[in-house]
């Protein structure tokens, strides 16, 4: 086994809306770094197609992160496969609708918010309850540029995405001292299907390819890359951080 193929050997990792986009990237580098996969989505067929790509490593879970014992019923079928949690990347959002902040919907600010902040907390909840015996454990929340600054016409998705942050700070700094290490990536616009209709009109692509410094939009890759570095012992002395991969967005 290689180097790189060993940095998470013996290691359990669960990752959420991995069907594809950045779930899927980051659940490849997982397992392509050694460790067991769980992989957890909305979409089956997909989903389950990642996790076989892994062969007895893998395994996938259907979850919907905005329901609580779906998020509960996940860690459990992770213990129950692999006798422990190690890793878990909280990676599942919505984009939700795109409306200025008086006209957003009532339904539609619910969703993003029980998918985008909620999931994430209902997620770390049973996830924190596997790590703590083991005394030791590693969670990446993956929380987009809009964790840091607006973006008009988001309104739902930047407040879920700012929540975000501030649970996964708190719970760095409750769990510091019991091994477990709980950082967010912020990443800009990346290729993934979340935005293939804005991706769809030149106009809506160049605006945001011209955010970028670099001048192109992310690759689920670079992200993952991140994920698998804040996972490894390598990080060891990183929690409560928040890592931007947005082409010099923030920069700006």
């Amino acid at each position: 086994m290689t180097e790189a193929a060993s940095l998470l050997a013996g290691r359990v990792a669960l990752v959420t809306g991995a069907a594809s986009g950045i779930g899927k990237a980051i659940a490849e580098a997982y397992a392509g770094a050694g460790a067991a996969v769980v992989v957890s989505d909305v979409t089956e067929a997909a989903g389950r197609s990642v996790a076989e790509g892994f062969g007895a490593r893998g395994l996938f879970v259907r979850a919907d992160v905005a329901r609580p014992g779906d998020c509960e019923r996940l860690v459990a079928a992770a213990l129950a496969r692999f006798g422990r949690l190690d890793i878990a990347c909280n990676n599942a959002g919505i984009g939700g609708e795109a409306n200025l902040t008086a006209d957003y919907s009532l339904e539609g600010w619910e969703k993003v918010l029980a998918v985008n902040l909620s999931g994430v907390f209902y997620c770390m909840k049973y996830e924190l309850g596997a790590m703590l015996g083991a005394g030791v454990g590693c969670i990446v929340n993956i929380g987009s540029i809009l964790s840091r600054v607006a973006f008009a016409g988001a309104p739902a998705y930047v407040a879920a995405k700012h929540g975000m942050l501030g649970l996964t700070r708190t719970a760095a700094v409750e769990y510091a001292a019991r091994g477990i290490r709980v950082n967010a990536i912020g990443p800009a616009f990346i290729h993934t299907p979340l935005i293939e209709k804005l991706e769809a009109d030149p106009q809506a692509r160049a605006m945001l390819v011209s955010k970028h410094p670099m001048g192109r939009l992310g690759r689920p890759e670079e992200v993952a890359e991140l994920a698998l570095w804040l996972s490894t012992p390598a990080a060891s002395f990183v929690t409560g951080a928040y890592y931007a991969v947005d082409g010099g967005y923030l920069a700006v």
